[in-house]
């Protein structure tokens, strides 16, 4: 029975992001970029009129605060959205964390009037522009030399696109 304990599936709840996430969301953003935005950043960011997000915690944690699984930062403008930063914990891949935060993400931007969603990838990131592509986003442009990573390598964003209506 113990062994159920410690072998059971992680279940999620996605919350609204508030300005105590902050912390825990630079800390992931650290793990997961080459540049991580520090805690200030998302507060200013989150503190802006047109920008929300969500956060995942586990909810069947042994922890008394479940740790921060994932989060999507997002903002909306005259119709417009825009993805500006999505992380999810790097031990648990394919969790259904992204597509998860992704679809808040899509659903507040409809809620606020947006008509279509932005985002920019690495070309490089097989994952993430797999689980873009099955959400309906398409490549609309490239920017070269646009990322670098911290050994100094360039690569390209691709600027993606889905109309939310």
């Amino acid at each position: 029975m113990l062994e159920n304990v410690f072998s059971r599936k992680p279940e999620f709840e996605i919350v609204t992001m508030s300005a105590d996430d902050c912390r825990e969301m630079s800390e992931l953003h650290g793990q997961r970029f080459a540049r991580g935005w520090n805690d200030g950043e998302f507060v200013n960011l989150l503190l802006q009129q047109n920008t929300y997000g969500f956060v995942a915690r586990q909810t069947n944690a042994l922890l008394f605060k479940p740790s921060l699984a994932g989060f999507v930062l997002a903002r909306e403008v005259a119709g417009e959205a825009e993805i500006l930063t999505i992380a999810v914990q790097e031990r648990l891949p394919r969790a259904g964390l992204g597509w998860r935060l992704m679809l808040a993400a899509m659903r507040e931007a409809q809620a606020r009037g947006g008509l279509s969603m932005f985002l920019e990838v690495d070309d490089g990131n097989g994952p993430a522009l797999g689980l873009y592509r099955k959400l309906g986003f398409e490549i609309a442009g490239r920017r070269d030399s646009y990322y670098q990573d911290a050994e100094g390598r360039r690569s390209a964003a691709l600027v993606m696109k889905r109309d939310l209506g």
